[in-house]
């Protein structure tokens, strides 16, 4: 129940209006958001880069509702796709389709793809589509197929284990070679598209995760890495110790080199378990979230943990 009144918090605009207002509200979300702007946002993945974690960069905003508002956020995109190049840190970018006019026109969304992968493509970097609801799953898997059918193989994916879908989707990209990152998933579904119990979900995160890892050992994904910035094709995205065991259970059985495997968690949260694992010399790769579109994100990571409702109450008395 908790989880989906928070789900149901991140799509309500009277709520948006509220909260942003509540300056305890920031302080609280700043823990997961690494700042408004990209200046800000750079400074965090240089720091993460000086203790041996990688970084996606995601300039925060979805389900615009304008084609202007569309073609700023892919501005902003092309701007941090710059800013990662100057400044030399070791980071990729993560986007929503959403944010770029997908729920608005397809072709509008998919000539502001077109920009911003061929921005990476020149500044040497790859780009990570995020999953959104399930109502945009089949949507956004076309988009990503037809960027590589137009010759962009700088691009990779979001699979959620909580899709019943999510098996079938993972073998055909293994065979086009595309790299995933693979996550429970943060969106309230019905019964009739996911898995409603957390044991289903976990188990087919496991089940997801070695397929994804024994595709690796015949992976045909394009390969031309900048240091920090390609991940390969398998990249577990979880703060879940059971989750992460299992993964690099896998790995091992498998004879796979650790930098097969790349663990993905997000900024703020088991900073513990990112520097254990980082330590143990597989490749962390910390998502940074920034700008001032925070709050549905914020909302969401409220849904994922009891503690950080608890962490939000506590800065409310402190206001």
């Amino acid at each position: 129940m908790l989880r989906a009144f928070f789900i149901s918090l991140s799509k309500a605009t009277w709520a948006q209006r509220l909260i942003t207002h509540w300056g305890f509200a920031w302080r609280a979300a700043s823990r997961f958001i690494a700042g408004e702007s990209g200046e800000e946002a750079i400074q965090a993945v240089r720091q993460l880069n000086a203790g041996g974690i990688l970084a996606t960069l995601d300039h925060l905003g979805e389900n615009t509702s304008s084609a202007a508002e569309a073609r700023n956020s892919t501005d902003e995109i092309l701007q941090v796709l710059d800013q990662i190049h100057i400044s030399g840190v070791r980071s990729n970018v993560s986007i929503k389709l959403s944010q770029i006019g997908l729920l608005l026109d397809d072709e509008l969304c998919l000539q502001n793809l077109t920009r911003i992968l061929q921005k990476a493509q020149l500044t040497n970097n790859f780009v990570r589509i995020d999953m959104e609801d399930s109502s945009l799953t089949v949507k956004t898997l076309d988009a990503l197929r037809w960027a590589r059918a137009h010759g962009f193989f700088n691009v990779g994916i979001v699979i959620q284990s909580y899709l019943y879908r999510s098996t079938a989707d993972v073998r055909s990209l293994i065979d086009e070679g595309i790299r995933v990152r693979l996550v429970k998933g943060a969106y309230q579904e019905l019964a009739s598209v996911a898995y409603p119990a957390k044991e289903d979900v976990d188990k087919a995160f496991d089940q997801l995760a070695e397929m994804l890892l024994a595709g690796s050992l015949i992976s045909r994904a394009d390969s031309n890495p900048v240091e920090g910035r390609v991940p390969p094709l398998a990249a577990i995205a979880s703060h879940d110790p059971k989750r992460i065991q299992y993964a690099r259970a896998v790995q091992q059985k498998l004879n796979l080199p650790k930098e097969a495997l790349e663990f993905q968690m997000l900024y703020g949260i088991r900073r513990d378990l990112q520097q254990e694992l980082a330590a143990a010399g597989y490749p962390v790769r910390v998502y940074v979230p920034y700008g001032t579109h925070w709050y549905p994100y914020f909302m969401r990571r409220l849904a994922e943990r009891p503690a950080n409702v608890w962490f939000f109450i506590s800065n409310f008395f402190k206001r």
